[in-house]
């Protein structure tokens, strides 16, 4: 069948990929609105709107509400098993991975952190928080308690190290193995928006994760707010994981 045979909205489509292809709307692009790409195309909004949902469908668009139809970044494969390291699961694929710390601090666990690290409300963590990025854009923000009674000057040990990983086990002679993992949806709040660059409107992959020690003791509990667009959680058997959509 020509090109010309084929209906008009799936004859957009196609023009619109190989815009994408030939770079002419590059990964996080917006694109014309609606009544613009109508008018350059000749169309009614009924025919563009099917164009655009046949490439939404193809992961090559994206639709923020409200703001407009944006060039959509192929989905980051990321593993979650019991040995899962960040940055060799992006180098993997071509990417570049890397942190920013947002802080480093001592406090008190609350009712919600005490239970997963067994300790009592009150007891002293440290929370680390840090914005993951990827090829030096924000793909997630990461909030990290650990039992200070364990992890004696963890909070100045982290500024020298600047890797979990490292210090856990270089420092304190700790395995870090991912005992458990809950997987949930939700929207993005405003304070992770701005961090990820998103839209209030936009879903995050919130992910809570208790880390053990080589003897099966918790030593670490984590929550991950990854952005929806941009990231593919990959299963891995042999953990224990929840998932829910909110």
């Amino acid at each position: 069948m020509s090109h010309a045979a084929l209906p008009l909205y799936i004859q957009i489509a196609e023009q619109l990929k190989q815009n994408i292809q030939q770079q002419v709307y590059q990964v996080g692009d917006k694109l014309p609105s609606e009544n613009e790409l109508s008018l350059q195309f000749g169309v009614n909004r009924h025919t563009l709107r099917r164009a655009i949902e046949l490439l939404k469908q193809e992961g090559l668009l994206r639709t923020d509400r409200g703001i407009g139809i944006f060039v959509a970044a192929t989905p980051i494969r990321y593993p979650i098993g019991k040995r899962v390291r960040y940055n060799d699961v992006l180098q993997a694929q071509g990417i570049t991975g890397g942190y920013q710390t947002l802080q480093a601090i001592a406090i008190s666990a609350d009712s919600k952190v005490a239970p997963k690290l067994d300790l009592k409300p009150g007891d002293p963590v440290a929370l680390i928080e840090m914005l993951d990025l990827a090829d030096n854009q924000p793909l997630g923000v990461s909030s990290s308690y650990f039992p200070l009674h364990r992890f004696p000057d963890m909070v100045e040990r982290f500024q020298d190290t600047q890797s979990i990983s490292k210090l856990v086990r270089e420092v304190y002679g700790c395995d870090h193995i991912r005992l458990c993992t809950h997987i949930s949806a939700r929207l993005v709040k405003p304070q992770d928006a701005r961090l990820l660059n998103l839209s209030l409107n936009q879903p995050i992959l919130l992910i809570e994760a208790v880390n053990v020690d080589q003897h099966g003791k918790a030593i670490e509990y984590t929550v991950t707010r990854f952005r929806g667009d941009l990231m593919e959680l990959v299963i891995n058997n042999d953990l224990d994981v929840v998932s829910q959509d909110d």
